[in-house]
């Protein structure tokens, strides 16, 4: 056991995770600005599945604070071996990497004066002693322990006794790789409405300084025809949009999942249970029943649970923001946005799907065409010459 009583393959991904949790909490107090870790974001759950990925190159003592090291309680094939299947997770996160950093620079949240907002709006809502406790429990400690689990899958795969590449691997390869294509379209989608709505504001405005909407000039996929209640509406509900609230979201908790498989569903331990592993009902209530065995099936849901903490926990920090996200959008638009949720699901396609039966059952006609119109509008051909 190492620093804060960690075992040995956390020893330095603790140490980091501790120094850039005080440090981006101690320069946002320099600056008043609390957007330091969601500038980090992109990259911190990269560099922790790289330090497992390249286990090799570090040497087994650590010379001073903060440099890499493999402690040689890993054993010696962990610390001469390289891993395929972490190789193959470290490649999709990298690209993974590259998309939203690509996304928070055109959003211009690298910029040292920005700050996501929000926090802005969080700020202006509680005392400033709850802000700065916010501040030092959740924005800057809490989210930096969440980057550190997404990069536990990696920790798993490296210490597995076999380390071949299986049919899973490629599978959840090429399945990751297509939610972020799909990630990607929804954010360029998003992007290319924003820019559409204030070019046609601006105009409305006769403001000739504001640039004009240029189709061509954005990625294939979000070419789409955006109509004049689009811009007045206030927030895209075409595209991927038109089947889930945050498409975005969804495909990045998606992500996260299929990257916690990736140890879980190779040949060695651990693994998922399989079919023949699952009690029967009569033997989970025997189970139940019994306080030996109560206890051995709970050890069991709680070694499986374990491995799917760093997926779950993404998955509660995007159900609560989402939540404080689209407080914040319902306020601005009271009714476009209420009939948005009462029309299209959260997250989930499927959401949206049950969401339309709902509709199409219990609502009347009148209230399912107020709900379309105030979700869609009438669409019209978008001027493509500007």
């Amino acid at each position: 056991m190492t620093l804060f009583n960690v075992p040995p393959s956390l020893a330095w991904p603790a140490q980091f995770c501790a120094f850039v949790t005080a440090a981006t909490w101690i320069a946002s107090l320099v600056t008043g600005n609390v957007s330091q870790v969601d500038r980090l974001w992109t990259f911190l759950p990269t560099i922790y599945i790289a330090y497992y990925a390249f286990l090799p190159l570090f040497p087994q003592t650590q010379p001073f604070f903060l440099v890499p090291f493999t402690p040689k309680e890993l054993g010696w094939r962990v610390a001469t071996h390289y891993s395929p299947r972490v190789l193959l997770m470290f490649g999709v996160v990298f690209v993974w990497m590259c998309r939203l950093s690509y996304n928070t620079y055109r959003r211009g949240l690298f910029r040292l004066s920005d700050e996501d907002y929000r926090w802005q709006v969080l700020r202006s809502t509680v005392s400033p002693w709850l802000f700065q406790l916010t501040n030092l429990v959740f924005i800057a400690a809490i989210q930096n322990v969440l980057l550190l689990l997404l990069g536990l899958p990696a920790k798993t795969a490296a210490l597995q006794a076999d380390t071949s590449l299986s049919t899973s691997d490629y599978a959840l390869a090429a399945l990751a790789l297509t939610l972020l294509l799909v990630e990607f379209t929804a954010d360029n989608q998003q992007y290319a409405y924003h820019a559409w709505k204030h070019s046609y504001l601006a105009r409305e405005k006769e403001d000739r300084t504001a640039p004009y909407y240029h189709q061509a000039e954005h990625w294939v996929g979000s070419r789409l025809t955006w109509g004049l209640e689009d811009a007045k509406r206030g927030f895209i509900t075409r595209g991927l949009w038109a089947y889930s609230r945050h498409p975005n979201f969804f495909c990045e908790q998606s992500f996260w999942l299929v990257i916690t498989f990736f140890p879980l569903l190779a040949p060695s331990a651990p693994n998922l249970p399989s079919k023949g592993d699952l009690p029967s009902l009569s033997t989970l209530a025997t189970c139940l029943s019994d306080s030996e065995q109560r206890r051995a099936l709970f050890e069991v849901l709680y070694d499986v649970s374990v491995h799917l903490l760093p997926a779950i926990s993404l998955s509660a920090l995007f159900y609560a923001s989402t939540l404080f996200t689209e407080s914040i959008s319902k306020k601005k638009y009271p009714q476009a946005y209420a009939a948005y949720q009462k029309r299209v699901g959260m997250f989930s396609p499927f959401k949206t799907l049950s969401k339309f039966v709902r509709l199409q059952l219990f609502a009347s006609v009148k209230d399912r065409s107020e709900i379309d119109r105030l979700v869609w509008g009438e669409v019209h051909v978008s001027d493509k010459s500007e």
